[in-house]
């Protein structure tokens, strides 16, 4: 009984092997698959037990030989190739990135050091080259280059005011950026949004955010002004982390549509009451964390 057991069993060996070698034989008459294989330092006979993986493999690779940018990969994984590697007289496949995905990697992996909190991704492509277009930038120019040069975790931050659309975010953006590259973190937050977030968060996601924001080393306060003027948020929330980020000195940053003295009037007018001292304590602290100046330009947003 075993010995017809032993025939049958051998027999099944013999069948598999036999397909195994016509598979692989059809796929060698592809000729990306046969120059893959013939890269491998490995027998025929050790190849064609992978001949599905290096099918996939040797179309990755194609792809790759013939791909332009990121943008382009055709493969299924974008950015890397599946691709063999030999180990022991036995093909392991791995996901290996392409010289596309690594400078991809490295041109952007500052963005981890920038926190966004409703703030549009594309400010993490600001770039100081963009900004040397318009004359009236100028003066922004000129004291982002001395801030970034003299940079510490005492500098002044700005106050940055304009008509809307004119790109006060982007500016500011573009120096938290290359600032990033040297590892520096900052928070860059849509002010009006960041309150009703708040507003509705529960106690433990409160204090994170809002320890966060308070304490990171460089922040921007983006469209300050714009929020729905309540107490809570200016008593509450404003005071204590213009307080605290003054006491510490670091970098903040402001942008608005309002003028200082507009904003605090905005301040000061909540539900009807009018609370002028606690508005102009705010711009004290304000005028104590930024340098103020104004951006005149077209809108680039219609």
């Amino acid at each position: 009984m075993k010995k017809i057991i032993d025939e049958v069993e051998n027999l099944g060996f013999k069948e598999i092997k036999s397909n195994l070698k016509e598979n692989y034989n059809v796929a060698l008459r592809d000729s990306k698959f046969k120059n893959l294989v013939k890269e491998i330092n490995l027998s025929n006979n050790i190849l064609m037990k992978y001949t599905s993986s290096l099918e996939e493999s040797s179309i990755e690779y194609d792809n790759c030989r013939n791909c332009k940018s990121i943008y382009e990969c055709k493969n299924k994984v974008v950015g890397y190739a599946y691709l063999p590697r030999v180990s022991n007289d036995q093909i392991i496949f791995e996901y290996k990135p392409c010289k596309f995905k690594v400078d991809h990697f490295e041109n952007t992996k500052h963005f981890n050091n920038i926190y966004l909190f409703n703030a549009p991704k594309s400010v993490l492509n600001a770039d100081i080259k963009d900004l040397y277009n318009k004359a009236e930038r100028l003066p922004i120019i000129k004291w982002m280059g001395l801030f970034y040069k003299n940079y510490n975790k005492e500098s002044k931050g700005l106050y940055l005011y304009g008509n809307f659309g004119v790109g006060k975010t982007y500016l500011i953006s573009a120096i938290f950026n290359e600032l990033a590259k040297q590892n520096i973190k900052s928070a860059i937050i849509y002010y009006p949004e960041f309150l009703r977030d708040l507003k509705s968060s529960f106690d433990t996601d409160f204090k994170e955010k809002f320890e966060k924001i308070k304490k990171v080393e460089l922040l921007l306060i983006d469209d300050i002004g714009a929020e729905n003027m309540t107490s809570w948020g200016r008593d509450e929330i404003l005071t204590p982390i213009l307080q605290y980020r003054m006491d510490q000195k670091l970098p903040t940053f402001f942008t608005s549509n309002l003028t200082l003295e507009q904003l605090e009037e905005h301040l000061s007018d909540s539900k009807d009451k009018i609370d002028i001292v606690k508005a102009k304590r705010i711009i004290s602290r304000i005028e104590a964390l930024t340098e103020k100046i104004e951006l005149l330009s077209e809108n680039f947003r219609q």
